[in-house]
């Protein structure tokens, strides 16, 4: 969400059904100031080679500071693009001034170019480029999921310094005192240079009203209230309030790490995530109260370069716009806490990154937007703004509860995704049009390139009750496991709305002998694999037949399910296995 996420992907080797492939960045707006008079300046950490965390692939690479795009997939400081080293058709084009030629249906010009300008290039399986387009202009807040990739004001990440109220160079214990901040895009608490700083029951109060937030704030802490860069920040009782655009609670970048507990946190405007970590930064939390106001504005909330957070108890609710409870681009496991969304999806995650969530309470209220093809509470996607590196995402909702106030329930789109579920008590919307989404789209903010944007998904429901449509199509690839008494009340339907021409996409559903699927309407799907028991609300038998005309299996029921492929043995080999909080918790 630029607010809310990863670095600019490289061109993808390749998801599984060509899916996630086009991408592009906003072109970044000369600016070599932070904001800030006669205040405190630091030198900004360098970008770490990697994710704190040490694995290679946690979180994508940290943003590049001024003067690169980490992928050179999207053109920054308002130059021109260079031409492809050839044009894929053959023809002469490409050597024409001012014009990238990929074939002769796909001609972008260097002057219909303009600074902040997004353009999407598109990749075949073998890298080359074969497109490149000029995606539509956004407004602030129109360029992620409910909105949150655009800086408010144009402004592009580019940071130097940072201005700091307060800066902790040197180890230091801070107790019973108040920090405050009234500068413009300025830290209450700064700590860096290496130093270990423990905050005793502190109360730090930020605000401002000219404050700009924005990708800076979202990417490199700019403006939150206790940032830490280059140090270890511990955090004890105490209080944290932002009202100031872009003013997070508390921000752990680089090499920064940050361990909270018993701190009640509140922002009040947009970009302000609660609790928030990017850049490789890694964040610790127990027993918080965390409230957000603003747009943008996680509570639990994670951004471009990713990095680790660890989540455990509390209570963490956000009231905005495009402010899920948890934004993931990172890797991020919670525990027994409430998350809560009032005024967005609960859970959004992107790209190459994980995240598990134990026994937490998980309510989301999305609004109907004419931008989306679709509400949902749950979505696995890839934006392709740059904010998560393109590759596989790992989702793991285990015990709890989960709850949907307005659409359905899990949407995958423009990305590949795993996703496991285990003994999860689901509440379904009045409308409840799907349990499981797994298409294409054509979304406004552009996910990718229409007709070749679907999902490559494993979804695995183990002792879970699901209730609602599968719906697929033929640009994506699902693998259904019920497993462990699993049960799902729905119907399986191949819509082709966002498939454009087409694809080799499938459904493949195995079920295991102690699990049921009670089919509320006739389906479709690729491979059924079925040990267990197929019957519809009136326990009548079900027919299965092949799209050759074969019947597998005579029913009495009105409905039909058509299949080209029919088994009455499962290989549950490739499905999830669900993960523990122990192999997560953090003393």
């Amino acid at each position: 969400m630029s607010g809310d996420g990863g670095t600019p992907p490289n061109a993808p080797s390749g998801n599984a059904s060509g899916s996630a492939i086009s991408g592009g960045e906003a072109l970044e707006k000369p600016d070599d100031s932070t904001s800030g008079d006669n205040k405190q300046n630091k030198e900004a950490p360098e970008k770490p080679d990697d994710s704190t965390s040490g694995d290679d692939k946690k979180g994508g690479t940290p943003p590049d500071m001024p003067g690169g795009n980490a992928s050179g997939s999207a053109i920054g400081g308002g130059e021109a693009p260079e031409k492809p080293d050839g044009n894929t058709n053959g023809d002469d084009k490409q050597g024409e001034t001012g014009v990238i030629t990929i074939n002769d249906d796909s001609l972008i010009s260097v002057s219909d170019i303009s600074d902040g300008d997004m353009l999407s290039v598109t990749f075949d399986k073998n890298g080359k480029i074969t497109a490149i387009s000029k995606q539509d202009s956004q407004k602030p807040g129109e360029n992620s999921v409910n909105g949150d990739n655009q800086a408010p004001g144009g402004q592009s990440a580019k940071v130097d310094s940072y201005d700091s109220a307060n800066e902790y160079s040197e180890d230091k214990t801070v107790k019973n005192k108040k920090l405050s901040s009234t500068g413009t895009d300025e830290n209450a608490a700064l700590v860096d240079n290496g130093a270990k700083v423990t905050f005793d029951n502190v109360s730090i109060d930020r605000k401002s009203s000219d404050s700009t937030g924005g990708d800076n704030s979202s990417f490199y802490g700019v403006g939150a209230a206790l940032l830490t860069t280059d140090g270890t920040s511990t955090i004890k009782g105490g209080s944290i309030t932002t009202d100031a655009s872009g003013a997070a609670g508390v921000f752990s970048y680089g090499q920064g790490k940050t361990y909270i507990s018993d701190t009640k946190i509140t922002t009040s405007k947009d970009t302000s995530g609660g609790i928030h970590a990017a850049g490789g930064g890694s964040l610790y939390a127990w027993n918080l109260d965390v409230t957000t106001n603003g747009e943008s504005s996680a509570a639990i909330r994670s951004d471009r370069g990713g990095g680790t957070m660890v989540v455990d108890g509390g209570s963490y609710v956000s009231n905005g716009v495009g402010s899920p409870s948890v934004y993931c681009t990172a890797d991020i496991a919670v525990n027994n806490a409430t998350l809560t969304a009032n005024g967005s999806e609960a859970i959004c995650m992107e790209g190459l990154n994980t995240i598990h969530l134990f026994d937490c309470d998980i309510t989301g209220s999305m609004k109907d937007l004419d931008q989306n093809d679709t509400t949902w509470n749950v979505i696995v996607y890839q934006s392709m703004s740059g904010d998560s590196e393109v590759g596989n995402s790992t989702m793991q909702l285990i015990g709890g509860s989960l709850t949907a106030k307005n659409g359905g329930m899990f949407y995958t789109t423009n990305t590949e995704c795993n996703i496991l579920l285990s003994d999860v008590d689901i509440k379904y919307s009045d409308d409840n049009p799907f349990f499981l989404q797994c298409t294409g789209n054509n979304n406004k903010r552009g996910w990718g390139t229409s007709g070749a944007n679907g999902s490559d998904c494993v979804f695995t429901a183990e002792k879970q009750d699901m209730k609602g449509d599968i719906i697929w199509d033929s640009i994506s690839k699902l693998d259904l496991y019920m497993k462990d008494g699993s049960i799902l009340k729905g119907a399986v339907k191949d819509d082709e709305t966002y498939a454009g021409n087409g694809g080799d996409g499938y459904c493949n559903i195995s079920v295991s002998k102690d699990s049921k699927w009670i089919v509320t309407g006739d389906s479709e799907l690729t491979t059924l694999s079925n040990e267990g028991t197929i019957i519809d609300k009136d326990n009548k038998k079900v027919t299965i037949k092949g799209t050759d005309g074969k019947v597998y299996v005579k029913g009495d029921s009105k409905y039909t399910i058509t299949v080209d492929k029919y088994s009455e043995s499962a290989d549950f080999s490739n499905a999830a296995t669900a993960d523990s909080w122990s192999s997560h918790e953090v003393k």
